[in-house]
């Protein structure tokens, strides 16, 4: 895997990859305007299997933002999350809140290089692929690396928090 993180879409996840000296590959493509499935858009643009691309979205847990990776065939367990963080209840973050917290639109938030970074929860079937695709920072564009890597960069917790 290559290193990218100079031209015109570089983001703040993909400069912190490289800061981190993390190997990935910056997988651009052509995003459609009005898609809803912003996930499943990147699998059938990039020709990868949907299991293998991972949605970051940001939830409330008791009070505290945090980013929960989630394959984007599924959905996320909102009690499994909370249970993983030791949290009575989880909730999904306002839109705008998001947004504001992670320097992201939505769509295009990336549990790497966050404006404000929050605790990271990555659903353990990632750890079933060689490599996982997730948001690097804009919308049309994802980062593919080991899931060894992003579970180091972002310093998560690995658990069962995808329901279907």
């Amino acid at each position: 895997m290559g290193r990218r993180a100079t031209g015109p879409r570089s983001t703040p996840a993909l400069a912190a990859l490289t800061a981190a000296g993390i190997a990935f590959t910056a997988r651009p493509y052509e995003h459609e305007q009005g898609v809803s499935s912003y996930g499943l858009e990147a699998a059938t643009a990039l020709g990868v299997a949907p299991a293998r691309v991972f949605k970051t979205l940001m939830a409330s847990a008791d009070g505290s933002l945090v980013a929960a990776v989630v394959p984007v065939t599924g959905t996320l367990d909102l009690k499994a999350l909370a249970a993983a963080l030791g949290r009575r209840r989880a909730a999904m973050a306002d839109p705008a809140v998001a947004q504001r917290r992670t320097g992201y639109v939505l769509g295009g938030i990336s549990p790497l290089g966050q404006r404000h970074p929050s605790p990271v929860v990555v659903d353990r079937s990632a750890l079933d692929h060689p490599t996982v695709f997730v948001s690097g920072g804009q919308r049309g564009l994802d980062i593919e690396l080991a899931p060894g890597d992003l579970i180091a960069a972002t310093q998560a917790l690995i658990a069962p928090i995808a329901g279907h």
